[in-house]
């Protein structure tokens, strides 16, 4: 889809399908509605009087054949109640905007920015919003089955008044599109089954992505097979692995843009999850391919940052493993021990990732990294706390979580912060080892986070535990069933800042 911003007004755009907003008031028009509303002799002005359009978020009506319209046809996409209004909204509006215009068959399609009128709103971050809302919503996975028939939007031109900004406005827009297409990315890869998708096969597909995005010159990727990996001596990550046909790979990427202190990205990436010897029950386990949704979204955010010419010194590591019950498998009541020299009683092999995830730690403080960030969807315990909407955040340096709260008011995508007291430390307290991979279930995800700050030496550390976020069965605004990506885009707004 090509997208543009362009001077134009939008009566005057010569479309398939223009794109006006209301708020659900509705009774005081924005200037471009009311302008719209005024050469279709009130049309718009009676269908709200009438309660055919109420202007609720994500609503949408279309008019055909209005007379000094060059477009054929007018889409009113309702932006919910003014106090209400943010880049959030603007997302979700192209999003409900963008799928009507895909079902009416409009292949070009004009649209005006939003709440401009609202005193808070940059319009860069506006126009940022609509491609972004407007490219995750068109999103299909159709790699096993041909989606509907359905012409899909060839362009999207954004109208603005004047050329004043628009050299800024475009940037926006590209950005916009960099990002969308990073959290697709991530959504090709959670969506991808399993049997599609073991290490070795993501290790290739991450090549080929990195090639296809033409960043093979910026982006140095490389992999450490089963032997390089016990011979490093991170057995945590290789007992997880060894109970599947499918060895294991620690994938390395590196991001290096200027002499800067060295950040830490880690995913964890359990390509298929059954718990291994302490196995899953039946119901559910095919969501386990999106267990490896951290790497995705850390790789997904890599690709955003060096496309975007992001000045940064970033390793990001991908420690990809199946966990899978065998005779080779390891067992409850084993002892490791992990790169870092500690050892670790395995209370459940269903508590693989934070293995992994320890392992990649010790491996990033190792190469220097100053600051360390790990996504992961670890423990069930974070569904329960906080639902499918919110991800829990956790860290020894509070700078980093406020950056990344902050910055989630341009992304929509929700955070809130889990303690981590020292009282807890007991769960994780073993007779035999250093300590336990498990605490149990109170307080199942403060543990984890607990288990892994165990393994972090002097770096700055964040923990991201998107648990329940990777995947969702119902279609949402810009999300459609399936894959959702959470992650990539607050993740990038934490890193340029940093």
């Amino acid at each position: 889809m090509k997208i543009d911003v362009v001077a134009q007004a939008i009566a005057d755009f010569p479309g398939d399908a223009v794109v006006l907003s209301l708020y659900e008031d509705g009774r005081t028009l924005t200037a471009p509605a009311a302008a719209i509303d005024r050469r279709t002799g009130k049309l718009i002005s009676k269908l709200v009087k009438d309660h055919e359009i109420t202007g609720k978020l994500g609503e949408t009506t279309v008019l055909h054949g209005c007379n000094g319209v060059k477009a054929r046809k007018i889409i009113v996409v309702g932006t919910g109640e003014r106090k209400d209004f943010g880049y959030e909204t603007i997302r979700k509006a192209a999003a409900a905007a963008a799928k009507k215009a895909r079902q009416i068959n409009a292949r070009n399609v004009g649209t005006i920015i939003p709440g401009l009128d609202q005193g808070d709103i940059d319009p860069a971050r506006a126009v940022q919003s609509i491609v972004e809302g407007t490219c995750l919503a068109l999103y299909r996975f159709s790699g096993y089955k041909k989606p509907e028939k359905t012409s899909e939007i060839s362009s999207l031109s954004i109208l603005v008044q004047g050329k004043a900004n628009i050299g800024n406005l475009k940037r926006a827009a590209g950005l916009g599109k960099n990002l969308a297409d990073a959290q697709n990315t991530a959504r090709d890869l959670i969506n991808e089954p399993s049997n599609r998708l073991t290490p070795e096969r993501l290790y290739r597909r991450i090549e080929s992505v990195i090639k296809d995005w033409g960043l093979v010159k910026v982006i140095k990727c490389r992999s450490l097979n089963r032997n390089a990996i016990r011979k490093s001596g991170m057995e945590a990550i290789s007992t997880v692995a060894q109970g599947s046909a499918h060895e294991e790979r620690f994938i390395i990427l590196r991001y290096r843009t200027a002499d800067k202190p060295l950040v830490g990205l880690i995913g964890k990436t359990v390509t298929f999850d059954s718990g291994g010897i302490s196995i899953k029950s039946a119901s559910g386990m095919a969501a386990m391919k999106g267990d490896m949704a951290g790497g995705a979204i850390a790789f997904a955010a890599t690709l955003a940052l060096a496309r975007a010419g992001c000045r940064m010194n970033l390793i990001t590591l991908i420690p990809a493993v199946e966990n899978m019950p065998s005779g080779s498998a390891y067992r409850p009541g084993d002892i490791i021990r992990a790169m870092s020299g500690k050892t670790i009683e395995i209370i459940t092999t269903d508590a693989e990732g934070r293995l992994t995830l320890a392992d990649a730690i010790t491996y990033a403080e190792k190469k220097g990294a100053e600051s360390i960030i790990d996504i992961a969807t670890l423990t069930g315990g974070c569904v329960v706390a906080l639902g499918t909407q919110i991800a829990a955040l956790m860290t020894n340096e509070q700078e980093l979580v406020d950056k990344l709260i902050n910055r989630s008011h341009y992304t929509g995508e929700k955070f809130w912060q889990l303690p981590l007291p020292e009282e807890y430390q007991k769960q994780l307290k073993s007779d035999v080892a250093d300590l336990k991979n498990a605490g149990g279930r109170n307080a199942s995800t403060i543990t984890a986070g607990l288990f892994l700050k165990a393994f972090v030496n002097k770096a700055k550390w964040l923990h991201i535990d998107v648990a329940g976020k990777e995947l969702t069965e119902i279609e949402n605004n810009y999300t459609p069933v399936g894959a959702t990506g959470f992650g990539v885009r607050s993740l990038y707004e934490l890193l340029s800042d940093m």
